[in-house]
């Protein structure tokens, strides 16, 4: 299995990403005691902030290569392909859990899991919400990640020369981000509700990522060094937002009474738009990881860790997967939330990721193997052997 695992690339980006996955199937999961100790809780971003920015990451590294080696026509084709790759993914993913969820609710009588996950309209308008669905204009919850990472790899197809010029690429990325929240600029959706993560706002994390993620041939990637002072300054952000997350999420009742001029400002902390609060929030993380984890350092080496970065390694697949266990593990905890259910649920559905991970890296491999031509055959030699 560790074989599988390609440790030629920064394995503190696979790491990470391979723990925003698990993180993402735990918060999906209510009631999982797990999900008491995933960032959430004592951060101001979440697996999301880190998925999305690693994708960009990925994207800038991967894509820049092709383009300052085939050109920028070529490469957009292999972007959008992957934008192809992902659409079809997301729709197999919503018929499969929208399948699971509907029989769930009618073999249990629980008719509340349509109404929670927004899936009801299969129920009322099943025509009209496939299409709306096969559109982006529909998200049922939980499927609303890979429509937001479908719209800026699109977006990224089109910006892509602009990685050559990564600090113009960033101001006009930062401008869109100050028009989509100052004047509420979202994608049209099918019921009037504004898209749960508002691509317009998100790209800017997705466009971070890429400009650190690319090497431009000759020249030096971007990045900005490191300073005592804001390294402080980044654990003193860090510190503020987890006494905001502990008001937002667990003492709300005490922020309205004991600080109402400040609770207004919590309130408005949203996700849907990137608050500037969660934006800051992942760009002190990075900052910190970037430059306290040293590319090489031992412990990544081992077995815990390079299990992570096998499922940061095959994002795609594992988060499908861990969106469908997620409300099967629901249904097991609603049906016993004890510790032995608890700890069967959790190491259930690492290891079913985790071995998903070992037969999509197999497979890749197996694919890679063929495409490779057989070694010429050498001719015979001739003349006399003595």
């Amino acid at each position: 299995m560790l074989a599988l695992i390609r440790q030629d690339r920064d394995l503190r980006v696979d790491i990470v990403r391979g723990f925003a996955l698990w993180a993402i199937f735990v918060n999906h999961t209510p009631g999982n005691w797990l999900g008491y100790i995933t960032p959430r809780n004592y951060t101001l971003a979440d697996a999301t902030e880190a998925f999305v920015m690693l994708a960009g990451y990925a994207a800038g590294l991967a894509y820049g290569i092709v383009m300052d080696r085939q050109g920028w026509f070529f490469a957009a084709s292999r972007v959008m392909g992957r934008v192809f790759t992902l659409y079809v993914a997301h729709i197999f993913l919503l018929v499969l859990f929208t399948a699971q969820v509907g029989f769930s609710a009618e073999r249990l009588d629980a008719a509340a899991y349509l109404d929670e996950l927004h899936l009801d309209p299969f129920a009322t308008e099943p025509y009209r919400a496939l299409l709306e669905a096969l559109l982006l204009r529909y998200q049922p919850s939980f499927l609303n990640i890979l429509p937001l990472y479908i719209v800026v790899l699109a977006m990224f197809a089109l910006a892509m020369p602009l990685m050559r010029r990564p600090w113009l690429m960033l101001a006009l990325s930062v401008g869109l981000w100050v028009c989509a929240r100052a004047f509420d600029l979202t994608l049209p959706s099918w019921r009037g509700e504004d898209w749960f993560f508002n691509p317009l706002a998100w790209q800017l994390l997705f466009f971070i990522g890429c400009a650190i993620g690319y090497r431009p041939p000759g020249g030096a990637a971007l990045s900005v060094p490191w300073r005592p002072w804001a390294g402080a300054l980044c654990w003193l952000l860090l510190a503020a937002g987890a006494a905001m997350t502990v008001l937002i999420y667990f003492q709300w009742d005490f922020a309205e009474a004991s600080l109402p001029a400040f609770a207004p400002f919590l309130a408005a902390i949203d996700k849907a738009s990137l608050h500037p609060m969660r934006l800051l929030t992942m760009l002190a993380l990075t900052y910190l990881i970037a430059h306290g984890i040293p590319r090489d350092a031992a412990w990544m080496r081992t077995r815990p860790a390079l299990l992570l970065a096998l499922l940061g390694q095959q994002a795609l697949p594992v988060f499908c997967a861990g969106i469908g266990l997620s409300f099967a593990a629901r249904l097991a905890l609603e049906f016993s939330d004890g510790w032995a259910v608890q700890a069967v649920v959790n190491l259930v559905g690492a290891a079913l990721l985790v071995g998903l991970a070992v037969l999509t890296a197999w497979y890749g491999a197996e694919k890679r193997a063929v495409r490779r031509p057989p070694p010429p055959l050498q001719a015979p030699a001739t003349g006399d052997s003595r």
